[in-house]
């Protein structure tokens, strides 16, 4: 059995011999942090795509579906998709660490109890999506566009429902490095999308509603597509061993891990889309919206890069954990922040270098191609510090801190990092800028308190917690007092 599990779940490029503190064991984990990184950077962006090419589609239909789509697109993200994605991150903790102590049957089991929660909390989250036009009008949104919003977000309720599994199958997977069959499957069906986008949205009568429709369809195609690649693959023939009732037990241990890890994803999204609504009350709204709107969509993109390489280095924290591998994921950290930083100031030099022509992709207006070349810079020192924080929040949910990381967000986004940008965008008239620098003033906090925590960690202490997670012995939210030595 054991050599069999050896040859399924092998490593691509390299057998691992990494106890020890070479230079050899430090090459085997850059080459291990890329081939996980660089498929789940590509798994970001495809499906990242799913929601860009259907308002592409939309904005063929005039000025008024493309308000409305775009409108009802971000609130759904806010409601419903990034509580869901980070609701599954929990997965990261106990999948991860239930791999590496080879306690393969329970990642099924795991994957199941997620399931079973992200569904329940997709009913309560699709009755907000069928009252999106009333919440809209709530908070002064035009009511033609409010009215159009709501008919579209009633149109992508059934997407909910599958983004949640998505999610799931996607952690599973991801825990036991096994990415590849993620992309194909996202690739796939981001094609596939193109085509139902066209059909459906100009050609079936449908109009904008057609895009929702599609983004169903499409989100259900993937879950399917995996599903059949968990139930039929011999990869997971190990880790998925049908349906189980084990999997209702231990219901509200899961959740004070999942909510946690809900909030420190929609801690940090919430105020991001909190940038762009108060860049609105702005002098000169439109001009102001317009690039923060631009300047979002681009750090957004960019952020996909950061965003594998946390989910990689999650996954490689975890599963050494799970196996008792102290120094080892101790190393893996810092390999990975090597590895973002040199990314970050790679990126972050093509964003200055193309600062005064990066306008024309979005708009031809002279003064908003200034502005933003003049927003550039910023968003570089943003990448910068979002891909350090990145890289830690995967150290957080590998060893399961996201109580801590959920902390740590709140205060530095919701007691310095808003406060702030709204003082400097309105009292002293920074404008945009003011409010961006709000938010880098929020990552440089977050980065530096999760750096301490990290710094200070007792590498011991986590895998013991591991062991005793991935065992079942304890509530998976151990209390998370692992301060102490480095």
């Amino acid at each position: 059995m054991q050599s069999e599990r050896d040859e399924v779940f092998s490593w691509p490029l390299i057998r691992e011999n990494e106890k020890n503190g070479s230079s050899s064991g430090i090459k085997v984990e850059v080459k291990k942090q890329l081939w996980l990184a660089g498929p789940l950077i590509a798994v970001s962006l495809l499906q990242f795509c799913l929601q860009v090419i259907s308002v592409m589609f939309v904005g063929h239909l005039g000025s008024l579906p493309l308000s409305a789509a775009s409108v009802a697109t971000s609130f759904a993200s806010v409601t419903g998709f990034s509580f869901l994605m980070g609701t599954a991150s929990a997965l990261d903790t106990v999948c991860g660490q239930s791999y590496g102590a080879k306690m393969y049957g329970m990642l099924g089991i795991q994957m199941q109890r997620a399931m079973f929660v992200l569904t329940l909390y997709s009913v309560p989250l699709s009755i907000i999506w069928a009252n999106t036009e009333h919440f809209l009008v709530f908070f002064g949104l035009d009511k033609s566009i409010a009215y159009l919003s709501g008919s579209y977000a009633k149109f992508m309720i059934p997407s909910i429902f599958a983004y949640g599994l998505l999610q799931c199958i996607n952690r599973f997977l991801q825990a036991q490095n096994n990415v590849f069959p993620v992309v194909l499957c996202s690739g796939v069906t981001t094609c596939l999308h193109v085509i139902l986008c066209w059909f459906l949205v100009l050609k079936s009568g449908l109009g904008f509603r057609g895009a929702a429709v599609a983004n169903s369809i499409s989100y259900w195609l993937n879950v399917i597509l995996l599903a059949c690649y968990v139930k039929f693959s011999p990869s997971c023939s190990l880790t998925w061993t049908g349906f189980s009732k084990e999997a209702l037990r231990d219901i509200i241990p899961f959740m004070k891990l999942a909510i946690p890890s809900a909030l420190m994803v929609c801690l940090e999204m919430w105020s991001f889309e909190l940038l762009v609504l108060s860049s609105g009350l702005l002098p000169n709204p439109v001009l102001e919206t317009s690039v923060l709107s631009i300047c979002l969509n681009t750090s957004g993109t960019i952020w996909m890069i950061p965003f594998g390489l946390g989910g990689a280095t999650s996954t490689r924290v975890s599963n050494e954990l799970g196996a008792g591998n102290a120094q080892v994921a101790k190393r893996a950290v810092r390999v990975v922040l090597s590895i973002a930083i040199l990314e970050s100031i790679l990126v972050g030099s093509v964003m200055i270098l193309i600062r005064k022509i990066w306008g024309f992709a979005y708009s031809s207006d002279p003064k908003v191609v200034t502005y933003v070349a003049s927003m550039m810079p910023i968003l570089a020192i943003g990448h910068l510090l979002d891909s350090i924080q990145s890289v830690l929040s995967g150290v957080a949910r590998g060893c399961g801190w996201q109580k801590i990381g959920a902390f740590v967000n709140l205060g530095s986004y919701y007691l310095v990092g808003v406060p702030l940008g709204l003082l400097l965008g309105f009292y002293f008239n920074f404008g945009g800028r003011g409010l961006w620098l709000g938010i880098i003033c929020a990552l440089t906090i977050q980065g530096v308190s999760l750096s301490i925590i990290t710094f200070f960690t007792n590498w011991d202490e986590e895998v013991k917690k591991a062991t005793s997670r991935a065992e079942g012995g304890k509530d998976f939210a151990a209390d998370n007092e692992s301060i102490i030595v480095f």
